[in-house]
């Protein structure tokens, strides 16, 4: 497993004043306004060679995550350097963000979540990173670490599920080159996919909804128990 792909063990609290304010991993973590949670995760994406043909792209998103003093609502911004985001991508996100905090019955008034896509010049468009985006910042404010070796593909709908996106075959291949072991996608894909395979030892495992995509990522619940 590459360094720069680990997901779990790459939390940091920069700014802090009093360390970490949660315990455990289902207890909502507690962060005093001038505590950030920053967090690199990993996203599955297609690209095209030099030669014009499609390939599968692993990169990096970084997140930071701070609560404020205020109660003005959820903030989603997004950096325009070192690279950027495309409206798409940006829109997707946002709309997954909002939708997995809904889920999960997580307070959104006094969060700002700050993202970044850390490669000069470079735009991430599409989708198909916004449930990893999203389930990840859920995992931050909820106090729970993602495993490694794991990586998910999907939007998320308004229904809660994890929505179909395509290159699965590309992304598949190129997640099996960065060494993740287990890959996750919607359990409804894209028909013009057809048929894709499983590279020798890794697992690829379709999810439906965000509940099952969570628990995967992280081990576990989507929701805490009283």
């Amino acid at each position: 497993m590459k360094k720069s792909y680990l997901p779990s063990k790459t939390w940091f609290l920069i700014f802090v004043l009093g360390g970490m304010l949660y315990s455990g991993h289902t207890t909502l973590a507690r962060l005093a306004p001038s505590q950030i949670l920053h967090l690199q995760i990993p996203i599955l994406g297609t690209s095209l060679t030099p030669q014009q043909l499609p390939m599968g792209l692993v990169s990096n998103i970084v997140i930071d995550l701070f609560e404020r003093r205020d109660q003005g609502g959820l903030r989603i911004q997004f950096h325009t350097e070192p690279g950027q985001f495309s409206l798409l991508a940006r829109k997707s996100i946002h709309q997954a963000i909002t939708r997995a905090m809904n889920a999960a019955n997580l307070p959104v008034d006094s969060w700002t979540i700050q993202l970044k896509f850390p490669y000069a010049g470079l735009t991430v468009y599409g989708e198909s990173l916004s449930a990893m985006v999203a389930l990840s910042v859920v995992a931050m404010v909820k106090g729970d670490a993602l495993l490694d070796g794991r990586i998910l593909t999907g939007t998320i709908t308004d229904q809660g599920t994890i929505g179909a996106v395509g290159g699965l075959q590309l992304k598949i291949l190129a997640a099996y080159h960065h060494d993740f072991q287990r890959v996750f996608i919607p359990s409804v894909y894209d028909e013009r996919d057809g048929d894709w395979q499983t590279p020798f030892l890794m697992q690829v495992s379709p999810v439906g909804t965000v509940q099952e995509a969570y628990q995967g990522l992280t081990g576990h619940q989507f929701h805490d128990t009283p």
